[in-house]
């Protein structure tokens, strides 16, 4: 695959990448937050600005490591961190309404999600996406980051060769963010009836695998990439996001329930992390989804970025002070770092700088 970022300037070492991320990703994503965090501090709602400040403020990390996939397309950088930023924003925002709403409607959450796919469609228009709810005053927050998408993509010139793949990982994201949430004693029985619909695909992961996956953003962050090269084929397109989804995307979300298992549970909240029969089983299967996960970047131009991704991803979450406070994922975590490449260990050893430093 000839792709523009195939080539010698998209890094391909850890020094080279993580030095992109300090000197372009922190300083940008912290720019672009700051920005979105005036505007949520204006929400005439007190629940809505309280949950829109609370994504900002604990899911930062998320922005910042979405936006790593920009670095690999520097001319588009303007462009893709803007945009990567909005949608995840969107993203942890509306998992904290759905997380923490007194509503249990599935036509509430999916209609909240109906930003998501606006946010991927150029010209779509915006709508009332609280329509199903009574706190709907947010003064224009959630359209305004519908609409930061929708002018950003505008300017990818082959976002029309990746739309579709970007709306069907979006339709998995909101199906799971509808079914997760509903009441309690009907989740596992739509998650389920979810899962064979699509079982039949991926016969290899277990269901709450293929749920962790869909939970993810990063395939399409890197379908935004792929975008950016004006010479992108529909095959090409389609092939990327098979070496994203289900594997890079699943071990990205089950290592995000690894490390708030504790918290998910004081919360009420549901966990993939939690179905897996034993401690010995989940440590066989993220290994497992670990080893599919490298193999199938390695057909990715620029492959070693993407093997760094995954390096990365270990590094991030398995650094978390959440690790630290809970014995059992701290076991799980020193059996997931055994044998670590010297880039994990580099970037486990920059995720906590970041984090002490709070960059």
């Amino acid at each position: 695959m000839q792709a523009s970022y195939s080539n010698k300037r998209v890094p391909q070492s850890t020094l080279k990448l993580m030095h992109r991320v300090y000197k372009y990703v922190l300083p940008s994503v912290k720019q672009e937050l700051t920005q979105l965090r005036q505007l949520a501090e204006r929400i005439p709602s007190e629940e809505l600005r309280t949950q829109a400040l609370n994504s900002i403020r604990d899911k930062k990390f998320h922005c910042q490591g979405g936006s790593v996939y920009a670095v690999a397309n520097m001319a588009y950088l303007p462009i893709l961190i803007p945009l990567i930023v909005a949608l995840q924003t969107i993203s942890d925002y509306l998992d904290n309404l759905c997380d923490r709403s007194t509503s249990l409607d599935p036509d509430d959450f999916r209609m909240l999600h109906q930003s998501m796919l606006d946010a991927a469609t150029p010209g779509a228009s915006l709508q009332n996406y609280y329509m199903h709810r009574d706190d709907s005053d947010d003064g224009g927050y959630l359209q305004h980051l519908v609409r930061t998408c929708q002018q950003q993509i505008a300017k990818l010139p082959a976002y029309s060769i990746v739309q579709e793949q970007v709306l069907e990982l979006i339709g998995l994201y909101s199906d799971l963010q509808v079914y997760k949430h509903i009441c309690t004693e009907s989740r596992e029985v739509k998650l389920l009836e979810w899962w064979r619909k699509h079982q039949a695909s991926y016969p290899h992961l277990q269901w709450n695998e293929f749920a962790a996956a869909a939970g993810s953003t990063l395939a399409m962050f890197l379908l935004f990439l792929a975008a950016s090269d004006e010479h992108l084929t529909l095959a090409e397109a389609e092939q990327m996001k098979i070496n994203y989804f289900p594997h890079v995307c699943s071990l990205h979300i089950l290592l995000d329930y690894l490390i708030d298992q504790e918290e998910d549970k004081q919360g009420g909240d549901l966990n993939f992390c939690n179905y897996y029969e034993n401690e010995s089983l989940m440590i066989e299967r993220l290994q497992f989804i670990v080893g599919r996960a490298r193999e199938d970047v390695k057909q990715l131009p620029a492959s070693r970025f993407h093997s760094l991704i995954i390096e990365g991803l270990l590094a991030l979450y398995l650094s978390d002070p959440k690790v630290r406070e809970q014995s059992e994922v701290r076991h799980i975590s020193k059996q997931l770092m055994k044998n670590s490449t010297l880039s994990r260990i580099f970037f486990f050893i920059n995720s906590r700088w970041i984090r002490i430093r709070r960059l």
